[in-house]
């Protein structure tokens, strides 16, 4: 199959799970709004927070070495999926003594037994899930996206309504649905088979333990720039505080379904059917073009909508409101994090996963500073701007070194324009003249009509290219 045609099959059949799926998340949102009011979503949104930041020790990172040496054709398919899991067991029991770590946490007190069932059973569905994606099953991976869905809005149903558990109920949603999935696609993919001890390849498992490691400390730093401005404003500001801000980072992450489902498929052709050389460089920055078309158009009409979809998505009546004034720059925020994580891409293909490491830590130091320096100053919004800074900052070195191996272009005066005009329309917002919803609109479509030709370029030749095929 022509890697244009690939590449956009896969998109859509991702889009199937991740994005049409997640979207029924979203209607759900009213829903729990109604029921949990700011303090409790805000104790959630620290549980879900923890149980991240504990999920790569957990499985030692060993998910992201079952993609990229499951798609290997040199390597034996047993030994990955059997390798996978003993890294597995390790993982497990290294968290399982940490737990006397998670006792110094307070906001935690009754909730600790629920990040070890979340962090467990996630891990082994995830493991699960990656392997049927790296033998390129992607209808099975995009029907298990749908399923985990469906079985998420269920137990949302069943646990928040009828037997009113609350903050256990949110959180047991994710874990049932989670474990259930996970059973579907050891029966649909028959993963029992690849399971064979006998199998075990310590050298292979070396080799995928190796790749692993250096993504472990930069999951973990990733998640302090993502994550612990949350972490900050609770301690900061409270869990009141806490809540409008894990509610207003919903919003921003519509554009990071959009990135995610795109990045799956943009994996697996990175891999198989980049090339070599010149043609690799090309397949980049064309991809590249349209990418950021795409976060750009999306992120000016997430932020010319925010505070519609904050009133749409808030079942309260009016408690979570506040939050739409965080959403205009945690959205160019996340336009950042979706580019570095198309960079990170590169380092994927050449096997160098310590430039991840070296560059997030980076971030993670600066997000760190930045939110004791300016939540107590700004209040909330000095965690967004933290959070884009430090964003910003792997975005540059990410840019420095990834076209060491891959040299293709960012389109970096493009970039530039966009991000200016990004940020004038954030800030007519925040100011709210009385004319705003205008200059908003205006530059809506002023970015549109500037990132539609490139858009259009990257839809021709992937159409052009399927009709080849």
């Amino acid at each position: 199959m022509d890697k244009y045609k690939k590449l956009i099959t896969n998109t859509l059949l991702f889009a199937l799970s991740s994005f049409g799926s997640k979207i029924l998340i979203y209607l759900m949102m009213p829903l729990y709004t109604g029921i949990l009011s700011p303090d409790e979503y805000g104790i959630i949104s620290n549980i879900q927070d923890t149980s991240q930041l504990l999920l790569p020790l957990t499985c030692i990172g060993i998910t992201n070495a079952i993609i990229r040496f499951g798609l290997d054709t040199a390597c034996d398919k047993k030994a990955v999926f059997t390798g996978g899991f003993a890294a597995l067991g390790i993982g497990t029991a290294i968290v399982l003594a940490l737990y006397p770590v998670l006792a110094v946490e307070p906001a935690l007190d009754g909730y600790r037994w629920l990040v070890y069932l979340y962090v467990t059973v996630s891990c082994a569905r995830n493991l699960c899930s990656q392997f049927v994606r790296s033998q390129q099953k992607t209808r099975l991976y995009a029907l298990d996206g749908v399923l985990n869905t469906a079985l998420l809005v269920c137990f949302y149903i069943i646990y928040l309504v009828p037997c009113r558990l609350g903050i256990v109920g949110y959180v047991l949603a994710t874990i049932t649905a989670d474990a259930l999935s996970g059973i579907f696609l050891c029966a649909a993919a028959k993963l029992p088979r690849f399971f064979d001890v006998r199998c075990f390849d310590r050298k292979l498992f070396a080799a995928m333990v190796k790749y692993s490691i250096p993504l472990i400390p930069a999951a973990m730093c990733w998640w302090i720039t993502n994550a612990s401005d949350k972490k900050f404003v609770l301690y900061m500001l409270g869990a009141e505080a806490s809540g409008l801000y894990a509610f207003a980072y919903k919003i921003p992450n519509l554009l990071m379904l959009v990135s995610t489902l795109f990045t799956e498929a943009w994996q697996l052709s990175a891999v198989a059917d980049a090339g070599d050389g010149e043609e690799r460089s090309r397949f980049f920055s064309r991809v590249f073009g349209g990418y950021q078309s795409i976060l750009t158009v999306g992120a000016a009409g997430i932020i010319l909508f925010s505070k519609v979809f904050v009133t749409v998505l808030d079942g309260s009546g009016g408690d979570y409101y506040g939050a739409w004034r965080f959403i205009p720059i945690l959205v160019i925020a996340t336009v950042f994090s979706c580019y570095t994580g198309y960079m990170s891409t590169v380092y994927m293909v050449a096997k160098k996963t310590g430039m991840n490491l070296y560059t997030t830590m980076a971030g993670a130091a600066l997000n760190l500073l930045l939110n004791a320096l300016l939540i107590p100053r700004f209040g909330v919004n000095g965690a967004t701007v933290a959070t884009f800074l430090s964003y910003l900052l792997i975005f540059v070195l990410r840019a420095l070194t990834s076209r060491r191996y891959i040299a293709f272009d960012l389109q970096l005066p493009r970039m530039a324009f966009n991000t200016v005009l990004l940020f004038v329309q954030a800030a007519v917002m925040l100011a709210e003249p009385a004319w705003w919803i205008y200059a908003s609109a205006g530059i809506f479509v002023l970015l549109t009509a500037v990132n539609f030709r490139e858009l259009l370029a990257l839809l021709n030749q992937l159409l052009r290219r399927r009709k080849r095929a």
